[in-house]
C-alpha cells in the first residue's frame, strides 16, 4: 500500500503512520478501492510502528496509541465483511545472536505494538516481510502471549531462496508454524515467478495454510524513481500458478495496485484452495537447515560429544566461560555426519541458564545442524527453547509427575519436539510391557497440550545384555511396539 500512498502525495522521507494518522481520509479511500477491487482482507498501516522505526523519524508518539488510532481507522473504514489485519515489519534491526538488538527487547517493542492492534479492533494479525528467523519469532511470541489471534508470519527471500542470513523457506516454515503462526508465507522481494518455486517448496510440510503476497515484479530504479513494471493482467497469471503451487491466500506488495488486486480475484475466483497436507510432521530447525524424520528416510544421527561429563578440557572451559572446544565439537560432527546435535552444558560450579543462553548463541552462527536440548534443569530447557532460532528437540521428558508438568507446558508452548524417556522414579522398568505403559501414560498427558505422535520419538533403553540376557529383546520388543501403534 505504500507505493499508492506516494502516489496519493505522501512525501519521501517521511513516517508513513504519523502521514496516514494525519491524512486519514486519503488512508480511507484507499482503503475503499481495494474493498471494491474484491480484497477479503486489508493492512493497518503500522508496518514500520514500532519504536525503533518511530525513533528514526523523530516520532514522539508511543507505538501503542499510533498502532492503536490507525487499527480503528482501518475498522472505521472497512465494511464488515472485510477483515482488518494488524500489519507489523521488521525494527530495521538484527536480533540477536544475528545481530545487536537483544531478543527480551524485540519481544517488549513487538508486544507495544500489538496491544494498540488488538485494542485497535484488527481481526488478525500478520508479521510480514521479515528477512531475520529470530526476528519474527520474536514478533510471534509477542503476539501469542498477549492473545491467542489468528497470525500470519510471512518472509522475504533473495533470488536464491534464502533471507540475508540464511534460512530457506521450508526451514522457515517448519520453525514457525511450530511456534504457533497461523499461516506462513512470503511477500515483497522477488516477483510472482519466483514465489512459485517457495510455495511449492514448502507445501508438503505445511501443517498451516500458506501465504503469496509478491510485489508487482522485480522493481528498477529509474530517475530516482523505484518503477514496478508487471501489470495486472501479469500478475494475475502468477497468481493463478501460485494458488496451484499450494498458496491459500493470495495478495500483493509493493507496486500492486487495487488493478492488481481486481484481475488476481478474477483470475482465482473458481481455483478450489489447496488445504494442508497434513496435520503434523516430525521435523526439526535450526536458523539455516531442517531435517525431517520420515520413516522413508535413513538413520539419523545425533553428534553427542558436546558433554563435559569425562572430559577434563570441557569441564575447564566451561567454567572459565570459554566455548572453543564446544565451536570445534560442534564442527567436526557436522563434518563427520550427525543430523543433530546433543547439547549438555551440566557442569557443577556454573550458571547453566547463563551458559546455554551463549552456547545457543554461538551455535547457531556455527553449525546448520538443529540442536537437542540435553539437561534436568527445567529452567536451562526454557532458556534454551526461548532463544533457538529453531524447533528444537527437548531431552527428555520421563514420566515423573513434576517432570511432566513442568516440561510439558513449556515444550508446548515453543512447538518443541521431545524424547519420551519410559523411566519413573529413576527406575529402568526391564519389560517392554512396563515401557509402554509409560509410554503411554506420558503421550495420554501429552495430547491435552495439543502434542501429536509426530512431535515426539521413544528411547527404547537400551540395556547391557550382560547383567540382563533378555534386555536386547525387551528393547526390540518396544521399539516394534512404538513403531507399529
Amino acid at each position: 500500500m505504500g507505493t499508492e500512498l506516494q502516489k496519493k502525495g505522501m512525501p519521501g522521507g517521511v513516517c508513513p503512520e504519523y502521514w496516514c494518522l494525519n491524512n486519514p481520509q486519503i488512508l480511507g479511500d484507499l482503503y475503499a478501492s481495494y474493498q471494491k477491487a474484491g480484497a477479503q482482507v486489508v493492512y493497518t498501516c503500522t508496518f514500520g510502528a514500532n519504536h525503533f522505526k518511530l525513533k528514526q523519524y523523530g516520532v514522539k508518539e508511543n507505538s501503542y496509541k499510533i498502532t492503536y488510532e490507525l487499527a480503528r481507522l482501518a475498522k472505521q473504514s472497512c465494511d464488515k465483511k472485510t477483515l482488518v489485519a494488524g500489519d507489523i515489519g521488521p525494527t530495521g534491526l538484527f536480533i540477536e545472536p544475528f545481530g545487536p538488538l537483544a531478543f527480551e527487547e524485540a519481544v517488549d517493542a513487538f508486544k507495544e505494538q500489538v496491544r494498540g492492534l488488538i485494542d485497535g479492533g484488527c481481526d488478525l494479525i500478520v508479521i510480514e516481510t521479515m528477512i531475520d528467523i529470530q526476528e519474527a519469532r520474536a514478533a510471534l511470541l509477542a503476539v501469542k502471549e498477549i492473545k491467542d489471534i489468528f497470525t500470519i508470519v510471512s518472509m522475504t527471500y533473495e533470488k536464491d531462496g534464502h533471507t540475508l542470513n540464511g534460512t530457506d523457506p521450508v526451514t522457515a516454515l517448519i520453525t514457525l508454524q511450530s511456534l504457533g503462526a497461523n499461516a506462513v508465507g512470503c511477500n515483497c522481494s522477488t516477483g510472482p515467478e519466483k514465489m512459485v518455486e517457495f510455495i511449492a517448496a514448502m507445501k508438503p510440510y505445511a501443517t498451516v495454510p500458506l501465504v503469496a503476497k509478491p510485489n508487482a515484479g522485480v522493481p528498477r530504479l529509474e530517475g530516482g524513481k523505484t518503477i514496478f513494471e508487471m501489470d495486472a493482467k501479469a500478475f494475475a497469471y502468477f497468481g493463478r500458478k501460485l494458488a496451484q503451487a499450494g498458496a491459500n491466500m493470495l495478495g500483493g506488495c509493493c507496486g500492486t495496485t487495487p488493478e492488481h488486486i481486481r484481475e488476481l480475484a478474477k483470475a482465482t475466483a473458481k481455483i478450489k484452495p489447496c488445504l494442508p497436507q497434513r496435520k503434523s510432521i516430525s521435523a526439526l530447525s535450526s536458523a539455516r537447515g531442517f531435517v525431517h524424520l520420515a520413516e522413508n528416510q535413513p538413520l539419523f544421527i545425533v553428534g553427542e560429544r558436546i558433554n563435559p561429563t569425562g572430559k577434563k578440557a570441557l569441564q575447564q572451559e566451561l567454567i572459565e566461560g570459554k566455548m572453543s572446544i564446544i565451536r570445534q565439537m560442534a564442527l567436526d560432527q557436522e563434518n563427520q555426519g550427525a543430523n543433530l546435535l546433543d547439547i549438555n552444558v551440566g557442569q557443577p560450579g556454573i550458571d547453566e541458564v547463563k551458559t546455554i543462553k551463549e552456547v545457543i548463541s554461538l551455535l547457531s552462527t556455527t553449525t546448520r545442524l538443529p540442536l537437542v536440548i540435553d539437561s534436568s534443569n527445567v529452567k536451562t530447557i526454557e532458556a534454551a527453547l526461548r532463544i533457538y532460532p529453531g524447533r528444537i528437540l527437548v531431552n527428555s521428558i520421563s514420566g515423573e509427575k513434576e517432570k511432566i508438568a513442568k516440561l510439558l507446558p513449556l515444550t508446548a508452548k515453543y512447538g518443541a519436539m521431545f524424547i519420551l524417556l519410559p523411566l519413573t522414579g529413576g527406575e529402568v522398568p526391564q519389560t517392554a510391557q512396563k515401557r509402554q505403559t509409560i509410554i503411554k501414560n506420558i503421550f495420554q498427558k501429552a495430547k491435552k497440550f495439543g502434542f501429536t505422535k509426530d512431535d515426539f520419538v521413544v528411547d527404547c533403553l537400551v540395556m547391557a545384555v550382560a547383567s540382563n540376557p533378555n534386555a536386547a529383546y525387551e528393547t526390540l520388543k518396544t521399539l516394534h511396539w512404538c513403531t507399529h501403534t
